[in-house]
């Protein structure tokens, strides 16, 4: 359990793999995922390491796979996926392999050469087919015995340019007519309009000009018989042909498809035998090789809890290859930083990614993550709370929750689906404490629900019917007797939605209620890096970095949130009036001005503690700025007076006073002023919370009100058509666009003030061989 609150631990680890049982061990790593090898050959050139011929051959094998593949799309083929995940195969069968692929290439290639040959035939012979049909007209239009012809077909777009042309060049002396062919031609790439046209001149100078001309337009010209009798024989020669020629592409293509579809039932299988043993090969890559040849040594970063694990992948292995030698595992002593490695779920993982975001944290370093888990969509919330709208949020979210499986079989292309559907538990717990939080603000679609019946009555009111006569507004006064009967159970009291001073009310509640969120959060965050000093084992840092930090900030910050509890409890209907503004008390606090008449004070002997605390908080400052360095100087200077005495070597550069004493003089800077600063940016929990109430009833009032105050006979067609409005910009506004923003601003308070308080995010990820994680990469791009 301990392992979710902070890193797993790692170790560094060598690897003894026998040549003939490397191979299978490593393909059994791949499957367990829990090891990364280091590269041992970073000076050899990638093309010069042993098995560089073998990563060749796999990818050569790669690229048949997807020619066949990009064939199948064409085709529109679905490729079956079976979930099956097949073994590794030996490289004795990467032969086998190799030679399926080539005649399957080949196959294709030969079959793809012949349609488009069959195909480039068969569109000559339509054209002519065209030629022979439509041309009979044109010969009755002109007289035979004085012209000379030629006839053929040109892409329809191009007859405007081919006829201007052929009158500029011939200076008008060539006759032209055309006529469009309605259907489309098939050309061996594409689809295209053409037109038939007849050329009729005198004289081989203007045949030459007119055939130059047809062949810069790139038309196509075909012999037409001069004779009637002569072009309805060739005609019905050239559609025998065109009937025989259509059976030859059809069973061509039907050929085609029996091929593609065989490979479609195993094209995904291939691809994973290929890519695992490309895999495995580039692994065995960043070996070392001893000097008899006869063994692989590698070493891996891997979790101390999986080393029994890894052990039984290694038998499996060696098992597998048939060898007899066992492979060894030996534990290393290093000093290198491990990577860190935070094992996670398909629950945890959302929040793991948000915390990865910011940086991935130091070894063994306290995980911000579990925290994150109610913190982030509780703060979310407080900005968001709408129980409507969460409502909402939670049946989406829990849709994807309860259809995970079948949604992740799609494999959807997706981006904006795939990112919601992979934070669906994150959205999850937005919406459920959103819920939480529209209950307590009393808000659903910017209505309140009166559930439990209000706390205020008008009735004891002495005149309250000449008051509501002559009165716009109704005043309800907390001191009189029976017109406040106590708090509401559960949230805000619904009368304060129907308040002209509603907003002046859930501003000092939320600002309040800001702060004091924004101080516990803070707090929490310092108090975590505690538990970091403990187990890295400083002393100095808890005590002139701890102490001094978590008592600055509470003898100011802390000390207001205790007095915002206590001026709520402290004053009541008949006192409130009085009650001084603590804001004016803080700022007068900081800066010993006590002689303020008009803020009087909240308790007995309140400057004396005030003084005390801020005199506190400014001891804290140079105990973080000036005695953390002078001490760590101190200890320099004894651990060089007890290396000289032990005859030890000792470089003058490990301890640098100037660099020490700047970086602590700026995180004490960065600290003190960020207490002020965060505390501020907590207040944008209050911000948003209002934006997004005034945004709901504006859209309400705006949009819904009007369907609601139709009183006609067509209102019920109106109301479902501006229902249909309102619902429509509830999704897109507040629930879209605002949840976003919302999720940005939470955001925003986890990484800055509340993870900058005990985590520093500048480790190195944990990145094992996977085959899992390479084929999810191959098959999501």
């Amino acid at each position: 359990m301990g392992e979710l609150f902070r890193s797993e631990e790692m170790t560094l680890a060598q690897l003894f793999l026998q040549s003939e049982a490397a191979y299978c061990c490593v393909s059994e790593l791949g499957e367990l995922g829990m090891v990364q090898f280091r590269d041992l050959n970073p000076d050899v050139n990638v093309f010069q390491r042993k098995f560089v011929n073998e990563v060749r051959r796999c990818e050569e094998m790669d690229r048949k796979l997807r020619f066949v593949e990009k064939e199948i799309k064409k085709a529109a083929i679905p490729m079956v996926d079976t979930g099956e995940n097949p073994e590794v195969p030996f490289p004795r069968d990467m032969i086998d392999l190799e030679a399926t692929f080539e005649k399957l290439e080949n196959e294709l290639k030969e079959i793809n050469t012949n349609q488009e040959a069959l195909k480039k035939n068969f569109l000559e012979l339509t054209e002519l087919k065209h030629i022979l049909h439509r041309t009979q007209q044109f010969f009755d239009e002109v007289e035979l015995c004085l012209c000379r012809f030629v006839a053929g077909v040109i892409s329809r777009e191009r007859i405007p340019t081919f006829e201007r042309m052929l009158w500029r060049v011939c200076r008008g002396n060539v006759f032209l007519r055309k006529a469009e062919i309605e259907d489309p031609l098939e050309d061996p790439t594409t689809v295209i309009h053409k037109s038939v046209f007849i050329i009729f001149f005198q004289g081989d100078q203007l045949k030459n000009r007119v055939k130059k001309i047809c062949e810069g337009f790139r038309a196509s010209l075909y012999p037409c018989p001069e004779t009637p009798q002569e072009r309805k024989e060739m005609l019905a020669g050239v559609n025998s042909r065109i009937d025989d020629l259509q059976m030859v592409l059809n069973q061509t293509e039907d050929h085609r498809q029996r091929v593609l579809q065989a490979a479609s039932k195993t094209m995904r299988v291939w691809f994973i035998k290929v890519r695992k043993m490309k895999a495995i090969y580039h692994t065995l890559n960043l070996c070392n090789i001893d000097v008899t040849q006869k063994c692989l040594i590698a070493e891996v970063w891997c979790p101390v809890s999986d080393l029994d694990s890894i052990q039984f992948a290694l038998r499996r292995g060696t098992e597998r290859s048939g060898s007899t030698v066992p492979s060894i595992l030996n534990r290393m002593q290093t000093k290198q930083t491990p990577p860190t490695f935070n094992k996670t779920n398909k629950f945890t993982s959302g929040f793991q990614n948000i915390v990865d975001a910011y940086g991935i944290g130091n070894y063994r370093e306290i995980n911000p993550a579990p925290y994150t888990i109610i913190t982030f969509p509780f703060l979310f919330a407080v900005m968001f709370g709408d129980m409507g709208h969460g409502v909402l949020m939670t049946c989406a979210a829990l849709y994807l929750v309860i259809r995970e499986s079948r949604l992740l079989s799609q494999k959807s292309d997706n981006e904006i689906f795939n990112m919601v559907f992979a934070g669906r538990y994150i959205v999850l717990l937005m919406g459920i404490f959103s819920i939480y939080t529209g209950i307590i603000y009393n808000d659903c679609f910017s209505k309140s629900l009166n559930m439990f019946g209000s706390g205020w009555s008008v009735r004891p009111m002495f005149g309250v019917w000449f008051t509501l006569d002559g009165n716009a507004v109704l005043q309800l006064d907390p001191a009189v007797p029976g017109v406040f009967n106590g708090p509401y159970p559960l949230g805000i009291d619904p009368i304060w939605n129907v308040a002209t001073n509603k907003l002046t009310f859930l501003n000092s509640f939320k600002m309040k209620m800001s702060v004091i969120l924004g101080v516990i959060h803070m707090l929490f965050g310092v108090s975590l890096s505690l538990f970091n000093h403990l187990y890295f084992k400083k002393p100095l840092n808890i005590f002139l970095g701890f102490i001094p930090e978590i008592v600055f900030m509470s003898s100011l910050f802390g000390y207001l949130v205790l007095l915002v509890f206590y001026k709520w409890t402290a004053y009541d209907a008949f006192t409130s009036r009085e009650a001084p503004s603590l804001l004016i008390h803080f700022i007068n606090m900081c800066l010993f001005n006590y002689n303020d008449p008009t803020n009087k004070p909240l308790y007995r002997g309140q400057m004396g503690i005030q003084v005390l605390l801020v005199l506190i908080a400014l001891a804290c400052v140079p105990c973080m700025l000036i005695v953390k360095t002078m001490v760590l100087r101190r200890q320099n200077i004894l651990n060089i007076h007890n290396a000289v005495c032990a005859n030890i070597l000792v470089f003058s550069s490990q301890f640098n006073f100037g660099d020490v004493a700047v970086h602590q003089a700026i995180h004490t800077i960065e600290y003190c002023l960020g207490c002020i600063s965060n505390t501020a940016s907590y207040l944008r929990l209050w911000a948003l919370s209002l934006a997004h109430a005034q945004l709901s009833e504006v859209l309400w009032s705006m949009v819904m009100h009007l369907g609601l105050s139709s009183r006609s006979g067509g209102g019920f067609f109106g109301l479902s058509i501006i229902f249909s409005a309102f619902a429509t910009l509830t999704v897109a506004i507040l629930l879209v666009m605002e949840g976003l923003s919302a999720f940005l601003h939470a955001l925003r308070l986890h990484w800055v003030e509340f993870q900058n308080k005990f985590y520093s995010g500048q480790g190195f990820k944990f990145v094992p061989f996977s085959f899992e994680s390479i084929l999810e990469g191959r098959f999501d791009e």
